[in-house]
């Protein structure tokens, strides 16, 4: 049945499976949908979702759930401000496992969303006084993903790093730090420290498995069985 679905436009069609119905927004679901992907092989539970979020998010009216496979979740709200304030808020985790969100448009396919990125808070550490600033941050985070402008960038009081906003993709490993010219006569090493982190891969630095069903671990195991 998804073949013929997704093929409709080869077919000939009858009448009765022809053109003639259309769904006019009155009939949509007046709701805002944020689409999750749970980067966990545990099976989800609606209970222990509850628990979970329903005191992080604090919803006035609260928030309904709809399963969509493969570890996605469908979030409903009846309000924007609430469902933008949690996209907002990001990164979320569950069983100490990274969610992904976005935000679902009406006239969209869920399949057609990748899920593949979530904010982080990044402080950016060992930054030498003159460069302790957050356009200097800013462009050393680059290398991480897509930064995020924001009112709420913080420069630490009495600290020794400054704090991004990044949007970053979750299949790809994370950076521990990066190697910044001053000038054409320096080189310092930057770190990088990722706030709220969650469960990573600690062969790769990626989130969307783990140690176990990494690649590089599976490629030494057979190395070493080899020998």
């Amino acid at each position: 049945m998804d073949d013929l679905t997704s093929n409709w436009n080869r077919l000939t069609l009858s009448e009765k499976e022809g053109p003639g119905c259309c769904l006019d927004e009155e009939l949509s679901s007046p709701e805002f949908s944020i689409v999750s992907k749970f980067l966990t092989k545990r099976a989800l539970n609606n209970d222990a979702m509850a628990k979970t979020f329903i005191p992080l998010w604090r919803s006035k009216n609260g928030f309904r759930v709809r399963h969509l496979g493969d570890h996605r979740v469908l979030f409903m709200f009846d309000n924007k401000l609430e469902a933008d304030r949690v996209l907002q808020s990001e990164s979320w985790s569950f069983d100490k496992h990274l969610v992904v969100m976005e935000s679902y448009e009406a006239n969209s396919s869920v399949d057609e969303l990748k899920l593949d990125r979530t904010s982080f808070w990044v402080q950016v550490h060992d930054l030498l006084i003159r460069f302790m600033n957050v356009r200097a941050a800013e462009k050393i985070c680059e290398v991480l993903g897509n930064t995020i402008p924001t009112a709420n960038l913080r420069e630490s009081e009495g600290g020794n790093f400054i704090q991004v906003r990044v949007s970053m993709n979750v299949t790809s490993p994370l950076c521990r730090g990066r190697l910044v010219s001053i000038g054409k006569e320096k080189q310092v090493w930057v770190s990088f420290k990722y706030e709220r982190l969650l469960n990573i891969c600690y062969w790769c630095g990626c989130f969307d498995h783990d140690d176990k069903d990494c690649e590089i671990w599976l490629n030494s195991e057979g190395l070493l069985n080899q020998e």
